[in-house]
């Protein structure tokens, strides 16, 4: 077999033709590791927050919170189900504003939530950063970390309106584990549901179970008397089943423009090992004097270029781990408001990115290592 550093020497000779190709390699994984690592932080995003012994009651048939609606009088009903902790139940109204974004024209949508005190103990995850609660019957609300100051006046001590002639002042900023929550806007369910006119609504229905075995139960308590039109859902299942369109959208774009690229950057590679082989004749033809077989020729020059895409594909791949630092802002799907999420570098992204960037240099290197076996030895010699 020819030695390895044949080929080490042979790239760091042709330095401009070298760094060009794997310049173009590490473009393309980065673009990939940025699309897969964005689709994993939507799914941690949306995950972090959901727990296997939280249950949601909506109404059957629905969607999301935003399509559903209950009558408030089912809460203490709901929280009598078998399995229930009745005092970690929470009835939520969840609706979107159309609120200006700052530094950017046009509105997006933002979703608030009314909510109850039970509502924070039902998510631990929920931390006070600056301020308060907002206090029951009081015009106040608290925004998460995430979108503070992305928004008109959505910011601590700001005041914005929830309807016309509706203002509110925000007297609190929280984090919830990185979790869609963080996206959101909190708001007292009684003053909410006053300021459009929703009394005696609620969206849905958080329930605390004693255990995660005793989802089943009362799922079918819930389920069994169709007068109610109840559904009970899992919280993990439900914010899966949220997150999954804006994830598969974001994987394929990514994955779709990732392949473009690797087309381009494939070619460079050809072009650059073809390039190689034209230029060193001789050398071929030497090694084959030397008696190194056309198997090891055309393995050396697949080595070569897969080591060229490989180095390329490192440098894409740690340039990506920047976009850890990114906050990336856009419109959720399921509930058709925006949400700020992050890029997520975890050891498959980059794994799958690393060997995407080794198909790119053995799918670049074969047919130029082909050629470069059948090169006959005394031809090479002659020039």
């Amino acid at each position: 077999m020819i030695p390895i550093k044949y080929n080490v020497r042979s790239l760091t000779v042709r330095k401009a033709t070298t760094l060009a190709t794997a310049f173009g390699i590490a473009l393309v994984v980065f673009v990939l590791s940025a699309s897969l690592m964005l689709a994993a932080g939507i799914k941690k995003t949306f995950a972090t927050s959901a727990r296997e012994d939280v249950a949601v009651v909506m109404r059957r048939g629905s969607d999301n919170e935003m399509s559903s609606a209950l009558e408030a009088t089912n809460v203490s009903l709901i929280s009598a189900g078998p399995g229930a902790k009745k005092d970690q139940v929470s009835g939520e109204l969840v609706m979107v504003l159309a609120m200006e974004k700052v530094g950017a024209s046009g509105v997006t949508n933002v979703q608030i939530r009314g909510v109850t005190e039970a509502a924070a103990r039902l998510r631990p995850e929920v931390k006070i950063l600056e301020g308060r609660l907002p206090l029951p019957g009081r015009d106040e609300v608290m925004v998460g970390t995430r979108i503070r100051g992305r928004f008109k006046d959505v910011d601590m001590g700001h005041r914005f309106e929830l309807r016309k002639n509706r203002p509110v002042t925000v007297v609190g900023v929280f984090s919830a584990e990185g979790s869609s929550t963080e996206s959101e806007i909190w708001c007292d369910l009684d003053v909410f549901r006053a300021a459009f006119a929703r009394e005696g609504y609620v969206s849905s229905v958080r329930v605390k179970l004693e255990s995660a075995a005793s989802f089943d139960g009362f799922k079918a308590a819930m389920e069994g008397d169709k007068q109610y039109g109840f559904m009970a859902t899992r919280e993990t299942e439900y914010v899966k089943k949220q997150s999954e369109g804006t994830a598969l959208f974001i994987g394929v774009i990514g994955t779709l423009i990732s392949v473009f690229f690797a087309i381009g950057a494939m070619i460079g590679a050809m072009i650059t090992m073809y390039a190689a082989v034209a230029n060193r004749q001789r050398e071929i033809g030497t090694l084959r004097a030397l008696g190194f077989s056309r198997r090891s020729i055309m393995l050396s020059f697949l080595i070569e270029s897969t080591t060229l895409a490989l180095f390329g594909g490192l440098v894409g791949g740690a340039a990506s781990m920047a976009m850890k630092l990114v906050k990336f802002s856009m419109m959720n799907f399921a509930s058709w408001s925006e949400v700020v999420f992050s890029f997520e570098p975890t050891p498959e992204v980059i794994l799958t990115s690393l060997g995407f960037a080794v198909a790119m240099g053995l799918g670049g290197g074969f047919f130029p290592a082909l050629r470069a076996a059948r090169v006959s030895p005394i031809q090479a010699m002659r020039g």
